[in-house]
């Protein structure tokens, strides 16, 4: 069985050795740690555990921030391990060390580091987060910030217990797009009226979502796998083969990970709970193993959350799809009242609508003179001037946002991260908030499994 919280964080000596000396007050000028004599103040020294796609797409994302010195790295694939060890010095002087075991890399490498990024699979965040931040570092973790909603919860004590920075990567919170939406477009001119109803969906191809595919031989031997936990089956033992199916396909098991609603779901229903500034108070659903018959989590789900709001009541719908990306990929959608704004990080998936009967046309006209908006096209019927029937609305005009992200997406939200770590900012998405986002998430498929309605209470939701 994959080893207890209790127990993967039982090597207390040298996590209360280096942080009993770290009770550092968060709102001093810097937060960084003491330096040995004649090193840069502002230098960053960072260590990576796990190091698949997702810790390349952090890299590749940082190599442009000034600052910043690689330590170490931690992988219990060869191969991935000496990809990223390879990858540093070809852009930066720095050679890092390479680990196996992230409690080994903390341990050896204490004092030499101050933050770890945090890019395992779910089942993993928790405990590597929960050892990060006990042994005096920041860490940034990916999402979801945990596979179960109770070591969420222990992640958001650890970050409280620790005084240490814990960002979480919902890089859509530091998107300049996203903020620029919410604080000028929703709540300072409120220019959509009140929001009604929400729509969001990622919708990936068959072809994007077949098994992962890798020789035998490249991968971790058995008893490795068995010893970090790849072999949660009670009552089974599973062969070789098995284990590294599982290593490589980790996110289609229900012991390592939350599925396609959790794994790609959670980027847009974060935004829905922040744009809003509300937690459902109800989720239904409804999933399937509709193609993928042989995987345990639904290859497709769709959820409707029930909100009250400060304005009113509304409802958000929610779909991820694996067998089509028809629909236009991956997007959020806030319809008010007054206009409509379809948001992702794709610039080209980016549109506002102002609703034909629109009362407050001259705040959108002001917007565009502003700047805050570009006009595109007036509202044109598909069919020509007789496609509209007296039962249907009038087109909308159709606008979009000035200026593009011209970085990699998350870019900003690892900037922010290193700004806070220097005390030059506030972290934009830390773990708690975080997991008030995530926490309906958990629910998602317990709701699609029951085929009930979740009314959510304090103790579904609380962090």
């Amino acid at each position: 069985m994959k080893p207890s919280l209790h127990s993967l964080l039982s090597r207390r000596d040298f996590i209360t050795k280096s942080a009993a000396g770290a009770g550092l007050i968060l709102g001093a000028p810097s937060i960084l740690k003491a330096r040995p004599a004649g090193a840069p103040d502002q230098d960053i020294r960072v260590a990576f555990i796990g190091c698949g796609k997702q810790q390349e797409v952090l890299f590749d994302a940082m190599v442009d921030l000034p600052g910043i010195r690689y330590v170490a790295v931690c992988d219990i694939m060869q191969r991935r391990l000496g990809a990223a060890a390879r990858r540093v010095p070809r852009r930066f002087s720095d050679r890092p060390n390479e680990y196996v075991d992230a409690a080994e890399m903390l341990e050896k490498e204490a004092g030499n580091i101050d933050a770890v990024f945090v890019s395992t699979p779910d089942f993993w965040h928790a405990p590597h987060t929960i050892m990060a931040l006990e042994a005096g570092y920041h860490v940034y973790c990916e999402k979801m910030m945990a596979h179960t909603i109770e070591d969420a919860r222990s992640m958001v004590a650890a970050m409280d217990r620790t005084g240490k920075l814990c960002q979480i990567g919902h890089q859509r919170r530091s998107n300049p797009r996203y903020q620029f939406v919410l604080n000028e477009l929703l709540l300072k001119h409120k220019i959509f009226g009140r929001i009604i109803n929400i729509n969001g969906q990622w919708n990936r191809a068959l072809s994007a979502s077949q098994d992962i595919a890798a020789r035998a031989d490249h991968l971790p031997d058995a008893e490795t796998l068995r010893r970090y936990g790849f072999d949660d089956t009670p009552g089974q033992r599973l062969s070789t083969t098995e284990l590294q199916h599982r290593f490589v396909n980790w996110r289609f098991y229900k012991a390592l990970s939350g599925g396609p609603i959790s794994d790609l779901g959670a980027h847009q229903i974060d935004i829905f709970n922040w744009y809003l500034d509300a937690k459902p108070k109800s989720v239904m659903a409804s999933g399937g193993r509709s193609y993928f018959k042989e995987r345990e989590h639904f290859d497709n789900v769709m959820c409707v959350f029930d909100y009250d709001t400060p304005e009113g009541n509304a409802r958000a719908f929610y779909q991820v799809l694996t067998t089509t990306s028809a629909g236009g990929g991956y997007f959020e959608s806030f319809m008010g009242t007054e206009g409509t704004i379809e948001m992702s990080e794709r610039e080209a998936f980016t549109n506002i609508y102002r609703e034909s009967g629109a009362r407050n046309t001259e705040l959108w006209d002001d917007m565009v003179r502003r700047g805050f908006l570009r006009k595109e096209a007036v509202g044109a019927a598909a069919g020509g001037d007789d496609a509209i029937a007296s039962y249907e609305s009038a087109p909308p005009d159709k606008y979009a946002l000035p200026g593009v992200l011209s970085g990699p997406p998350h870019q900003p939200h690892i900037k922010n991260f290193f700004d806070t770590i220097r005390g030059n900012a506030t972290l934009t998405c830390d773990a708690r908030k975080s997991l008030e986002s995530e926490a309906p998430i958990f629910w998602v498929n317990p709701a699609a499994e029951s085929q009930q309605t979740i009314h959510f209470t304090e103790e579904h939701l609380h962090t």
